[in-house]
């Protein structure tokens, strides 16, 4: 890291030049044979805005935030909704004699389905010190470039080549919350996250509706459910492209922004209190990070969340189809599970804006699947449509699942704690989704009570968890207000302090969100 004169130096140095020139500030912060240190480059960039008048910083915010809404988020939300269709490819070619074809038995098609996670598992943690040390659209990119380029031919391959496809996607989610963290305001976040997250329903329908195009598609020399994979994989090899060209790192590296503009956009989020990335490992923020009893109640949310998210999106297809419906059929009933997921996960991501209402909105956006499943266990089999309407609502599951998904970002300060909460959170995500398929019995299909049942507690262990989680914030706040420390007086020494890499512990004016 670059001591205070170095920076110092780089701010009068950048002084001399006019914002409008298309010198990167950011070069000023390189230190010779060092790794940008990206805190660093934002302070550069901070003290810069100090030189313009509020209210003009203000104005320009607005239009800096619409260039990330409308170039960065939909560049994410794209490459969302190819990850989990992805990962959906197996519940709709399970429609067209995958399991057949293949020579699967028992709950064969579970550990298959599991594959994906194990491989998420091993991954999660490392990638978090790969996200520190490089830039964010570089590694995406090219894990496109090799997950696209995949493909599922052999039952002997299937397990393998769906454990290296988790390792690669595991990437995906700690990205792209570190990334919302560093280009949005923390008002905005949970919003963003929940557009990028929504794709998933329309991800959802896309893979209904290409496994009815598939299955209509006759006389192939492959099976159907191959096909799927073939464009599946085609379309994200060409998408990996973009991603390595335009996503960026950060605010400095922005190629929609001009100089200026990227002044604006490290005022805008200097009031997060988070910072941007430090690519030194800090020991004492690990040990905080695993002794902190907030980042615990996460982990435990983080397994809730995961088997009902491995549940629900292997299993879905087998439910409907065992209502009695045939192959065409339980693919055209999938669709509005994706609506659901679209309209839902963006409608309680506005309410998630309002203030002191994240925790809040994630009890509320549990109630929906929670319903769902109890439907599915009590409502008559004379009833299908009934029943169907009941699989549709476990769309919704998407919206408490990114929102707790932000709680990291928001609430944990510090690259390396956060970093380290991240890694462990979706391990154990992972370890979730692995647990989560193998609830499903293949003797008890199609209500499978016991699966069921445990995805129903896995809800109320994680609205449970998150009352307490939303509580113990509150009185952190709580706390910091009554030393006051939280009074928000000295706005340019709160920013500087924000950029020094201190944790949510060790910052006195960062202030939770509930």
């Amino acid at each position: 890291m670059s001591t205070t004169k170095e920076v110092d130096e780089a701010v009068m140095s950048y002084a001399d030049h006019d914002c409008g020139t298309s010198k990167p500030v950011w070069l000023l912060a390189r230190l010779k044979g060092e790794p940008i240190d990206l805190n660093d480059v934002a302070k550069v960039y901070f003290q810069q805005s100090l030189q313009y008048d509020q209210s003009q910083l203000e104005r320009d915010s607005v239009k800096v935030r619409r260039k990330f809404d409308f170039i960065v988020l939909p560049m994410m939300m794209t490459t969302y909704m190819l990850s989990f269709l992805d990962k959906q490819t197996l519940n709709y070619s399970n429609a067209y004699g995958l399991q057949k074809d293949t020579h699967m038995v028992g709950n064969q098609y579970s550990w298959v389905s599991s594959a994906l996670y194990f491989g998420w598992l091993v991954g999660a943690y490392p990638w978090q010190f790969l996200l520190q040390r490089y830039p964010i659209g570089r590694l995406i990119g090219i894990m496109l470039f090799i997950w696209g380029g995949a493909a599922v031919f052999n039952f002997s391959g299937f397990f393998a080549i769906r454990f290296f496809l988790g390792m690669l996607e595991a990437v995906i989610s700690p990205a792209f919350i570190i990334l919302t963290s560093m280009l949005w305001t923390r008002e905005e976040q949970s919003l963003r996250t929940s557009f990028w997250l929504s794709v998933n329903g329309i991800s959802s329908i896309l893979g209904a509706l290409l496994a009815y195009g598939a299955g209509h598609a006759t006389g192939l020399r492959i099976p159907q459910w191959k096909l799927i994979y073939l464009i599946v994989g085609a379309l994200t090899f060409a998408w990996g492209f973009v991603i390595y060209l335009y996503l960026p790192d950060g605010p400095h590296n922005a190629k929609m922004l001009t100089e200026y503009e990227k002044v604006v956009a490290v005022w805008r989020i200097s009031r997060n209190q988070t910072g941007l990335k430090n690519f030194k490992t800090v020991p004492a923020q690990i040990k905080e990070a695993l002794l902190d009893a907030k980042a615990w109640l996460l982990f435990l949310m983080a397994i809730c969340y995961g088997i009902l998210n491995g549940g629900v999106t292997n299993f879905l297809s087998a439910i409907i189809e065992g209502f009695g419906y045939d192959a065409l059929r339980t693919s055209l009933l999938q669709t509005p599970v994706g609506a659901f997921e679209l309209v839902m996960v963006i409608a309680f991501g506005y309410l998630s804006k309002l203030p002191n209402m994240i925790g809040v909105t994630i009890l509320i956006s549990c109630i929906p699947g929670l319903a769902g499943l109890i439907g599915i266990l009590k409502i008559s089999m004379s009833h299908r449509y009934a029943l169907v309407g009941m699989c549709w609502m476990q769309g919704i599951l998407g919206s408490p699942v990114v929102l707790n998904w932000t709680l990291p970002g928001l609430n944990t300060a510090g690259h390396t704690k956060r970093s380290t909460v991240l890694g462990i959170y979706f391990v154990l995500y992972c370890a979730g989704n692995i647990a989560g398929p193998h609830l499903f019995l293949a003797n008890e299909a199609p209500r499978y009570p016991t699966a069921i049942r445990g995805l129903a507690g896995a809800y109320a262990g994680a609205m449970g968890l998150q009352i307490i989680y939303t509580g113990y914030c509150y009185i952190e706040n709580r706390n910091k207000q009554k030393k006051g420390l939280l009074d928000g007086t000295n706005f340019a020494e709160e920013a500087m302090e924000s950029f020094e890499d201190l944790t949510d512990k060790q910052n006195k004016h960062f202030r939770y969100r509930l």
